[in-house]
């Protein structure tokens, strides 16, 4: 007879932070530079706060709250890399 766990769903964050090892050589200096290289333009900037304005009116059609929960995700998952990003380039830089 099986037994049930009780596990929270592992989040795509934490999976990512397991990929992005500071630990291994997987990722170059030269890589985590173009990470951190990597933002979102005005206009999709302009479009979160948009929607960040709608949603306190509470006004968002439920495409735009999708929408607006993809833009925090991709951002969380954004800082995330720019953060292992900088970790990497302090262990290559030798920086304590």
């Amino acid at each position: 007879m099986a037994t049930k766990t009780n596990h929270s769903p592992v989040s795509a964050a934490a999976i990512l932070s397991r990929l992005i090892s500071t630990e291994n050589d997987i990722v170059t200096p030269a890589a985590a530079e173009g990470w951190l290289g990597i933002k979102f333009e005005q206009r999709e900037l302009d479009r979160m706060h948009e929607l960040a304005v709608r949603n306190q009116d509470g006004l968002l059609t439920p495409r735009e709250r999708t929408e607006m929960e993809n833009y925090r995700s991709v951002g969380f998952l954004l800082d995330l890399m720019h953060s292992k990003a900088r970790l990497i380039l302090k262990k290559h830089r030798g920086i304590d």
